[in-house]
């Protein structure tokens, strides 16, 4: 028989190609569908996975651990009131953390507008209500200075929210003189600034308003992050920076309304403080910056931006604060539950690094 033609010869020739790409294609398919990789998808798909996750193995443990105390609606109940102004605080940080920025300065903001609430409320007669308006004024004018240097002088927030942490301690300092301003008088001469320590019972749960706002807080800027067009431009800078300035988004403008908004939320944070510690001391919630980036690292918002849901930092803090109360009841030394939340937050990054890595 004569040889094939040389078109034949090329179309066998192409027909083996394609089988073997074929092969190529579903051996990367069926590599693509391992279970481990399943997993890691599921992850990066569904962030707050991971700390819903922990938080209910963290309440079966200690559950176990701690005996029926750990489990009984006061214990419960007190967790709630331990973390809300820490997670407050969270919900700020993580406006920021999500566009691949961090913000040192967000405890100060916080003690420093409660500091100003207190001292034109008590000490210069100053209405309540706009005592309190004041304040979170301040806490967005604060944002927006922090937001100012980021966008407009192009310092890394880092640096600017480190140098600023520093002028609005400072100035806590300075209009506080140092000194607390005690319950009683805040009692006397401005009640409302204690409108979020009012307790309810629910079955025999003692829930604060402050508990109630952390919750709103979330809820609120979950529905703006996810639901608004400013949401998913905020997640674009987070992601990309370059990319969303190319695609037309005005990055610059956006990082000031997130940064401006953060501020706001640090205020109302302190105004929420003031309730639930029941004096307002310059000196309080001094680890505030740490404890918040530490809720929402543990609860899976990525540290480099435009990944994690902002109620991971909820799970976060509750986490935390299960943490904590579980070690106390076990008997654990204090010491031992700073070691154990440090152990927490490298196994989170970790954890956020591996998703990242395989499912990018």
């Amino acid at each position: 028989m004569s040889e094939p033609t040389q078109p034949a010869k090329q179309g066998q020739d192409f027909e083996q190609t394609l089988d073997r790409s074929d092969t190529k294609v579903a051996e990367f398919d069926a590599k693509q569908h391992t279970l481990l990789e399943r997993i890691q998808h599921l992850l990066h798909n569904n962030p707050t996975l991971v700390p819903v996750i922990v938080l209910i193995l963290s309440l079966a443990a200690f559950g176990l651990i701690a005996g029926g105390k750990f489990f009984s609606a006061f214990n419960l109940s007190l967790i709630l009131q331990q973390v809300s102004i820490i997670g407050i605080l969270a919900a700020a940080q993580s406006l920021i953390i999500i566009t691949a920025g961090i913000d040192l300065s967000v405890a100060a903001i916080m003690v420093l507008m409660s500091v100003v609430m207190g001292n034109l409320a008590v000490f210069a007669g100053v209405p309540s209500g706009i005592a309190i308006l004041v304040g979170l004024a301040g806490g967005f004018g604060a944002g927006l200075m922090n937001g100012w240097f980021i966008t407009k002088v192009k310092l890394p927030p880092f640096i600017t929210t480190l140098g600023t942490w520093s002028i609005f301690y400072a100035l806590l300092l300075w209009l506080s003189g140092a000194q607390s301003i005690r319950g009683q008088d805040i009692d006397t001469e401005a009640p409302f600034l204690k409108f979020f320590g009012t307790t309810f019972e629910i079955g025999g749960a003692r829930i604060t308003l402050s508990a109630v706002l952390m919750i709103v807080v979330f809820i609120v800027l979950w529905y703006m992050l996810n639901k608004t067009a400013w949401g998913r431009h905020v997640y674009a800078i987070g992601d990309d920076k370059e990319a969303a300035d190319l695609s037309g988004i005005r990055t610059n403008r956006t990082l000031l309304s997130v940064y401006g908004l953060a501020g706001f939320v640090c205020a109302l944070a302190g105004w929420a403080s003031i309730g639930r510690v029941g004096s307002i001391s310059p000196q309080s919630f001094y680890e505030g910056n740490l404890d918040s980036i530490t809720a929402v690292v543990i609860g899976g918002i990525s540290l480099f931006g435009g990944r994690g849901s902002i109620m991971g930092a909820l799970f976060g803090a509750l986490i935390v604060g299960v943490f904590r109360s579980g070690l106390r009841l076990s008997g654990v030394d204090v010491l031992w539950q700073v070691f154990a939340i440090g152990w927490l937050i490298i196994i989170a990054v970790a954890i956020d690094q591996w998703i990242r890595r395989v499912s990018a």
